[in-house]
């Protein structure tokens, strides 16, 4: 698998992201577990997850703690597997989505899932989404000071706008090196982040990157370009999707989430999928 930088650690070029294995439909342990062992056989080495991916109140951090427990049972070398978390994000109800992005409960919420994850430092740690209730300064001044203090090795951040980009470069002392933001074929408003990324080179994690847990399937059927790029080279549109993404730009590290191994299989292999100038025109077009 072909691999991109985030800060000054080398990652897999493909993502994976463990949501699906931790909300509403998730499949059970064994399963999950099974997905991300795939995931690592496949060559993946960015896993992305967050302590708000749980049913509710009385499961926080379910897949913080599916994934430490998925990594340590693992057969293989895991020294280079780069666990990526988030705070900020809360589902109090299950299926209701609050925020809170204050520096106590961020402090709190690392705390939470360095004990989860079974770490000294977080490899990557974001701030999840804002808070409009919290100053944004005062938010990425608590991530800067968990940087400081040495509880997490890399600061990124999660929804947010290019002001808000800029701002935490220049409150981290130009230490933000991931961008995690919502980008697919059907959603590309962020486009003008995945720009200033490029222009900074800062990574940029598109979450959702095949449209989502119900457009995934559907992909091909909707996309007549990306299906007949996909037949005719012998794969799934769901594989030239994420090549497609992947020569937008060096900096683009797309995270699709699985509760299969099958599917995160597949994803991997869009890594080593090159398509050609003519491919990428015609899928530009559509």
């Amino acid at each position: 698998m072909k691999n991109r930088r985030i800060g000054d650690r080398t990652v897999s070029s493909i993502g994976l992201g463990g949501m699906p294995m931790s909300i509403e439909g998730r499949p059970d342990e064994a399963r999950s577990i099974a997905t991300i062992h795939a995931a690592l056989d496949a060559g993946v080495t960015l896993i992305d997850t967050a302590d708000a991916y749980h049913l509710d109140q009385t499961d926080v951090g379910h897949n913080e703690t599916l994934i430490a427990k998925a990594l340590a049972s693992y057969g293989g070398d895991t020294s280079d597997v780069l666990v990526a978390t988030k705070g900020g994000h809360l589902r109090p109800g299950g299926g209701s989505w609050t925020v809170d992005g204050s520096p106590e409960h961020l402090r709190q919420a690392c705390d939470d899932s360095l004990k989860r994850l079974g770490v000294d430092a977080i490899g990557l740690y974001q701030f999840h989404r804002p808070d409009p209730t919290v100053p944004y300064e005062d938010s990425i001044g608590a991530i800067r000071d968990l940087l400081d203090a040495g509880k997490i090795r890399m600061a990124g951040i999660s929804n947010a706008n290019p002001d808000r980009i800029r701002l935490s470069q220049q409150i981290l002392g130009g230490r933000l090196v991931s961008v995690q933001n919502q980008f697919a074929l059907n959603f590309r408003s962020s486009e003008p982040e995945l720009e200033l990324c490029t222009e900074l080179g800062i990574a940029f994690l598109p979450w959702s990157p095949l449209g989502g847990i119900t457009s995934a399937a559907s992909l091909g059927s909707k996309n007549a370009a990306f299906k007949e790029v996909a037949d005719a080279r012998g794969v799934s549109a769901q594989q030239v999707c994420l090549a497609w993404m992947l020569a937008l730009s060096p900096i683009v590290i797309p995270i699709p989430g699985s509760s299969r191994p099958e599917t995160i299989r597949d994803s991997a292999a869009a890594a080593d999928l090159e398509l050609t100038a003519d491919e990428l025109a015609r899928l530009n077009a559509a």
